[in-house]
C-alpha cells in the first residue's frame, strides 16, 4: 500500500508538544531524542509549561523538518519513553 501523500512541505518548521510527568530528567530525556532526530535544533528554544497543579510539564519543540520518516522517527521515539505521557 502507498503512502499517503504529506499535507506538509518539507524541509518546515514544525511544532511537538510533548507532555509527561513534572520529574527529574523529564526535559533533559526530551532533548536528548529530539536532538538525535533534529541535530540542529537549538536548545534554548524548547518552551516549559508546568500544569496547573505542577504534576505535569508541558515541552514544545520546534524543529526544522526535513521529511516526513524523520517525524515518524521521532514520535515513535518520543512515544514509547516512560516518562512521556502524550505527543502531539
Amino acid at each position: 500500500m502507498a503512502d499517503a501523500p504529506s499535507l506538509l512541505e518539507f524541509p518546515c518548521d514544525f511544532p511537538i508538544k510533548i507532555m509527561g510527568r513534572r520529574e527529574d530528567g523529564f526535559a533533559q530525556a526530551v532533548l536528548e531524542m529530539v536532538l538525535r532526530h533534529a541535530p540542529d535544533f537549538d536548545a534554548a528554544a524548547m518552551e516549559m509549561r508546568p500544569s496547573a497543579k505542577g504534576n505535569y510539564m508541558s515541552l514544545t519543540c520546534t524543529i526544522r523538518a526535513v521529511s516526513r520518516a524523520q517525524l515518524d522517527a521521532l514520535y515513535s521515539e518520543l512515544s514509547a519513553h516512560p516518562l512521556i505521557k502524550i505527543v502531539l
